[in-house]
Formats: structure tokens, sequence, C-alpha cells
């Protein structure tokens, strides 16, 4: 294992991590002074650079300059494909192969994919704009793979797993509607229906406020199933919420009938539960203030 000292300083050291990101790619020499020092190359770069090689090559290769994984070519520098093992990649290979996978192998391999990707991509390199953009979009790769393992742990009946990747997603990425649905769908399957209301409505308060569009018909089926099993309930926030289901029915009207709740083709209905949201707010409020 090559220590700290051995790589040699930071630029030596993103030589070798930009071979390592593109194994079998070569790279040429002037690609990576660009990489290395954009437009402020000193007049001896091209020197520096090959010595930052031979040093690299001496402590990754020792005896072996040319039978080694850093090989030279045409005018740059690539590294074997078939002589390293990077981490990222198999983190990459064992995404692709979840993708396909039923749920119980998928969450297995996302599982294994997710404890190589424990921290984040080139984080001691962010000062560069390649490295930059590496970590971004591997950084959406890892996001990608804990809400498919939110997914199939869903699926599995493994929900307490679900939520905590759910809401790790929703952590870096609250748009994500998908990681909402996980989350609200976990709730409501472990009855847990007054938190899942609340998810519920940030959710369609983000969605709304910065896409300007509705949660999809998932959530939306899970919401009504919630409002249901919380006016089920028997204390004064069930009445209150046996209320809203009967307002919420009454202005969604394009909803199918067989999703309607009866009450609403009474008008007599929807005044009396206006009546009792009213009366349960101004309590709410007179205790809050």
């Amino acid at each position: 294992m090559l220590t700290a000292k051995e790589l040699g300083g930071p630029r030596q050291r993103q030589v070798l991590e930009i071979l390592l990101l593109a194994p079998g790619v070569p790279v040429s020499k002037h690609r990576l002074l660009e990489l290395l020092w954009g437009e402020t190359a000193p007049p001896g770069a091209m020197g520096t650079l090959e010595s930052y090689v031979s040093v690299l090559r001496r402590h990754l290769q020792p005896g072996q300059p040319r039978t080694g994984p850093l090989k030279t070519t045409n005018g740059g520098y690539l590294m074997d494909a078939s002589l390293v093992e990077v981490d990222l990649h198999r983190f990459d290979r064992l995404l692709g192969a979840a993708r396909s996978a039923p749920p119980h192998e998928a969450y297995r391999l996302l599982g294994e994919a997710l404890g190589i990707a424990s921290a984040p991509l080139l984080e001691n390199e962010l000062g560069c704009e390649w490295a930059h953009s590496q970590h971004d979009v591997h950084a959406t790769r890892v996001r990608q793979a804990r809400l498919l393992a939110a997914e199939a742990a869903l699926q599995l009946g493994r929900t307490p797993e679900a939520l905590a990747h759910a809401r790790a997603v929703l952590a870096q990425e609250p748009l994500e509607e998908r990681a909402w649905t996980v989350l609200v769908l976990g709730l409501e399957a472990t009855g847990r229906a007054v938190e899942g209301l609340q998810a519920y409505d940030r959710c369609r308060r983000l969605l709304d406020r910065e896409l300007g569009c509705a949660p999809g018909v998932a959530l939306r089926g899970a919401h009504r199933r919630l409002l249901q099993a919380t006016a089920g309930q028997d204390d004064e926030l069930a009445q209150a919420v046996s209320a809203l289901l009967v307002l919420h029915g009454h202005f969604h009207d394009s909803a199918p009938a067989v999703d309607r709740m009866p009450e609403v083709l009474d008008p007599r209905a929807r005044q009396e539960a206006a009546t009792v949201l009213e009366a349960f707010l101004g309590r709410t409020l007179s205790l809050a203030s």
C-alpha cells in the first residue's frame, strides 16, 4: 500500500487519481497538464509531470517498469485495467447488477455497494474542478443506490431500513419523490398514520413550491388511506381528520367515485365537517398562543 509520503505532493497524487478514475483509457500529457495546472502551468511543467510519473511507477511497480499497471502510451499514460482494482468501479458494477436483480438479491448488492461508498469520492481534492465534477457524479450515483435500497427494503418488508434509506436520500435531495413515496408508504405500513400525513404534507408543499407540481398517484393513494385510517380513531384528532377527509373529497371531485366519501354528496355533511375542523383549529391555536 502506498503511503502519503510515497505519493508525494498533491499534484503527484492527483496524477495517480486521474489515471485510476479511467483505467484502460490513455490520458495525454497535455491533458494532465491542463487538469493539474489549468492555464497557470509553469515553464517546466512537462518535465515535472514526467518526474511525478517516474516516482509513481517506481513505487507502484518496483523492478517492473514495463510490466506494471502504469503504462506509457503515445504522448501520455494509462492505467492497465486488468492489473488494478478500484472500489469506485466495483461500486458501479454492483449498482448496475442491482438494477436488474430481484428485490432480495438487489438489496444484498446495494448493501455491498453502499458499504464501499462510505466516504465521499476525492474528498481531499475538492479544490480542483476535475475532482469536484467527479465527486458530484459519484454522489448522485450513491444517492441512486440508496434510493433503490429503500425501494427494495420496502418490498421485502424491511420497513425500518427502508425508512432510514429514504430519509438519507431526502436529506441530500428533498425533491426526490420516489424517496417520499417510500417514506410515506413505510410510515403507513408501520401504522404511523399521523407521521405519514405530516410527511405527505411536507412533500406536497415542496413539490408545489419548487416544481409547481403535485405528488403522484402512489402518494395520493397513500394519503387517502392515511386520512381514512386516522379518521377511524376515536379521539378529537380523528374527528378533525374525518372532517378533513370529507372536505378533501369535496375539493377533489375529479377523483374516481370509488375514492370519494359518500358524505361529499350532502351539503349539510360538508357544513358540519367545516364546523368541526374550524372548532378544532380554534382550540389548537388557542393552546399554542
